[in-house]
């Protein structure tokens, strides 16, 4: 994993989303795993995801980015 945000394909290939158990993207410039089924976007932090809703963002009805709330 070359980036902090980076992610192992295998471990993409394995990975589902939490809410829908359906497969996710990777969005690379953002950093993130997106579930277009949920809505959600879930970050990726040192190669490690963090598959946690409380911790994902949500998406606008395109799909894009919504503004992120400050969750801290």
């Amino acid at each position: 994993m070359t980036g902090s945000s980076e992610i192992d394909p295998l471990l993409l290939q394995l990975l589902v989303c939490p809410v829908t158990k359906r497969p996710l993207e990777y969005d690379r410039q953002a950093g993130e795993l997106v579930s277009r089924a949920a809505g959600l976007a879930y970050p990726v932090r040192d190669g490690i995801p963090i598959m946690l809703v409380e911790e994902a963002r949500a998406l606008d009805e395109d799909g894009q980015e919504d503004a992120r709330e400050d969750r801290q």
